[in-house]
């Protein structure tokens, strides 16, 4: 049966559900992980202190980490082919399979090293699941979302990237506020993965019935082929630009969220409940004005977002960190936090869209995927890391010199490109 060549209100926005219901199950079953990590550590390593056992599912976490971009490589070459409907089917699949093998794997006691390696191995799914997801996601949100709302629901990606964060935090709060320590650390942290698992189900079936998007269709009568050497053997500059783009922007997101709750304990000297009480507020408001920056770009285009997040970013990042290292109050701590995510909410609530008009549809998704899923880990997945380094020599302010020159080198690049809402690749309204 043909598809149509257009799609009218009600269809695009039953599309762009499909698609961010996923998008939130995906990301809620990714941080399950990192939420639980406290509870479920001693059960598959061998008995030893608590650091030992953090850093080995840490290990696995990372390992999880760098298999995204060998996700977004294969994943990306398969929606090209087989379609964005089909990649966003696939992804969804394998985090649920992950999720549920994470559920019912048997303790180190019971099956000694198969323990660790079943869940290294849940790991590597999920891992590969992650990265073909924000390639698939954000071109079919680019794509279905239609030429006058582009930004707007493509911004929808990030709100559930944080809905996902903020839903495992939520139910992290409510098993620990309903069930004993004990209970947690006996079989309570298996929860989480089997509500993760179930509510895969529900969204691949809400996904089969989506519609296919039309650049894929046209892509399709095409005949063209994607693959890695096509990508870069066409579209080198395209590559290098999707990379050097996401450098600044993905170290920010990850310091500005992920590891700033960290800082808080670790440097400001807030307790653990205080600053995630901080981290759940700012990241709150972060997800709900995704879309109005996203409407903005509609109407103004996408690169004076990205070059206003590059200059904030470069003149703000080192104040805010030295300032939040010495604050006392929660109230001024959390409109720091906040401060800073408005800030990186100029690359975050368009950088999907940019990213899929800067390639034509034949080969879109691998484009969107591959480069970002390589910045992805090269700077976001090493973001801690790297600040957790820089403390332990003693110079923490290195590390914002960090954010800040990695900034100021996106910055170049979002000075120097070409609006893509004026010359975008996505031929279709």
């Amino acid at each position: 049966m043909a598809e149509p060549s257009t799609f009218d209100t009600k269809q695009r926005l039953k599309s762009i559900l499909g698609g961010s219901a996923g998008n939130l199950v995906e990301w809620y079953d990714w941080y399950a992980y990192a939420a639980f990590t406290l509870y479920f550590a001693p059960h598959f390593f061998p008995k030893g202190d608590q650091t030992t056992q953090l850093l080995n599912t840490a290990a696995v976490f990372a390992v999880g980490f760098l298999m995204r971009p060998i996700g977004g490589w294969l994943m990306g070459v398969y929606a090209d082919k087989y379609g964005r409907k089909a990649g966003l089917t696939l992804s969804v699949s394998l985090m649920c399979a992950g999720s549920l093998l994470i559920a019912v794997t048997p303790g180190y006691e019971s099956i000694g090293w198969a323990a660790p390696a079943l869940l290294v191995f849940a790991r590597l799914i999920q891992g590969l699941s992650i990265g073909g997801e924000y390639g698939a996601s954000a071109t079919y949100l680019s794509e279905m979302a239609g030429r006058k709302n582009r930004g707007f629901f493509s911004s929808f990606q990030y709100v559930t990237l944080i809905s996902g964060q903020l839903i495992a935090l939520t139910v992290l709060l409510i098993l620990q506020a309903s069930m004993s320590e004990a209970a947690l650390e006996s079989w309570g942290w298996r929860i989480p993965f089997f509500i993760g698992g179930a509510l895969a189900v529900i969204v691949f079936w809400l996904r089969r019935g989506l519609a296919e998007t039309q650049s894929f269709h046209n892509a399709k009568a095409e005949g063209r082929k994607s693959g890695a050497l096509a990508l870069l053997r066409e579209h080198p500059g395209e590559f290098c630009l999707v990379m050097a783009l996401t450098a600044g922007g993905t170290l920010a997101f990850y310091a500005y969220s992920i590891y700033l709750q960290k800082f808080l304990v670790n440097t400001s000297g807030f307790d653990r409940e205080t600053a995630s009480e901080i981290n759940a507020a700012a990241l709150f408001v972060f997800m709900c004005i995704q879309p109005l920056a996203g409407a903005v770009s509609d109407r103004i285009g996408r690169k004076p977002l990205m070059v206003s997040f590059g200059v904030l970013g470069v003149i703000c990042t080192y104040p805010i960190f030295t300032t939040l290292a010495t604050v006392q109050s929660p109230f001024t701590a959390f409109a720091l936090m906040l401060g800073a995510l408005v800030i990186v909410t100029g690359y975050t609530s368009i950088n999907a869209v940019v990213k899929a008009e800067l390639f034509p549809a034949h080969i879109r998704t691998l484009g969107v995927a591959l480069p970002y899923a390589l910045a992805n880990a090269i700077f976001g997945g090493t973001a801690e890391y790297v600040a957790l380094w820089f403390k332990g020599r003693g110079f923490e302010q290195g590390f914002y010199c960090y954010v800040t020159a990695m900034i100021g080198i996106s910055l170049v690049v979002y000075l120097r490109m070409r609006d893509t809402r004026n010359h975008s690749k996505i031929l279709e309204d």
